[in-house]
């Protein structure tokens, strides 16, 4: 347990973090739901648009360390490819 002035507010910023963290993930997932949608019904022109959308909001989160920087750019490049693919 936590004895130290410091150590209790870590705690609270800890708190308070996993809150944010949980709602940007949550965020993220729904719109690479979207875009998965999409791809799966073979709509390329909905995927994309989709796409658009998702990737400005997946490269934030990397930025904001939900994803690492690499994983965010892999995840967005494997959609452009499966969205070409349709075509």
């Amino acid at each position: 347990m936590a004895n130290n002035p410091q150590a209790k507010k870590r705690i609270r910023q800890n708190a308070r973090r996993t809150l944010v963290n949980k709602a940007r993930a949550s965020r993220v997932r729904t719109f690479l739901r979207v875009v998965e949608e999409a791809i799966t019904k073979g709509d390329q022109g909905a995927a994309q648009t989709a796409l658009r959308a998702a990737q400005p909001e997946i490269m934030r989160a990397a930025q904001k360390g939900l994803y690492h920087k690499k994983a965010a750019s892999r995840k967005v490049s494997r959609l452009a490819g499966r969205i070409k693919a349709l075509s």
